[in-house]
């Protein structure tokens, strides 16, 4: 027993570092989809490009220990299934919607049942993060709640009636850009906020860490 011991810690970091890995292409995949996606129309076929998404869904789900990536995974599935039979770009681009469909749950669902996604991004930086922090770390991820709604929405509503380069502009330039600037102005809050209490009354990780 004691010899077998020291050969599970290697494999332990090794597969740490496996979904390190894939959690960090996932994300360079994730960010430049929409421009993927622009470049491949009129290169590639739909029915090959909706593979893509469940890739991104799978491995979203191996690095990420949240169960809903695994239904994001199945709703992409889907979307390529559509995209496969019907040869239609639609499915493939209403992935970015899809993910804002995730995030939402994920978001609502740790309001319902606590502690919020916020608050625990926050509690990484500060384990004893007091009554104040919890309430702001709270109405932080209502907030992006509502953001996910109206993006998902939006996102949506260009890949079902907007052209490929009007879908690849949201999707992949103004989508990104609000995101930013909701980060930005959180900040801002959060600082003006942070004067009315003592140092510690709210967490001092970035927020935008989510």
């Amino acid at each position: 027993m004691q010899q077998a011991l020291p050969s599970r810690a290697p494999a332990s970091r090794g597969g740490a570092r496996a979904r390190t890995a894939a959690g960090v292409v996932m994300l360079v995949a994730s960010i430049a989809y929409p421009v993927i996606v622009w470049l491949s129309v009129g290169h590639v076929s739909p029915r090959w490009m909706a593979l893509l998404p469940v890739a991104l869904a799978l491995a979203r789900a191996w690095a990420t220990p949240e169960p809903l990536w695994f239904v994001a995974a199945a709703g992409a599935a889907l979307l390529a299934a559509a995209g496969a039979v019907g040869g239609h770009w639609a499915p493939v681009q209403l992935y970015p919607a899809l993910v804002n469909v995730v995030l939402f749950a994920l978001f609502a669902s740790s309001l319902w049942r606590g502690p919020t996604v916020v608050e625990r991004v926050a509690r990484l930086h500060d384990p004893a993060l007091p009554p104040a922090g919890v309430a702001y770390t709270r109405r932080v991820t209502q907030v992006w709640c509502v953001f996910f709604v109206v993006n998902g929405s939006i996102a949506a509503g260009t890949a079902l009636w907007a052209s490929h380069d009007a879908w690849a502009l949201y999707n992949g330039v103004i989508s990104y850009g609000a995101m930013g600037l909701l980060m930005a102005i959180e900040w801002l809050v959060r600082r003006r906020v942070r004067a009315r209490f003592p140092r510690a009354a709210l967490p001092a990780a970035e927020v935008s860490h989510a």
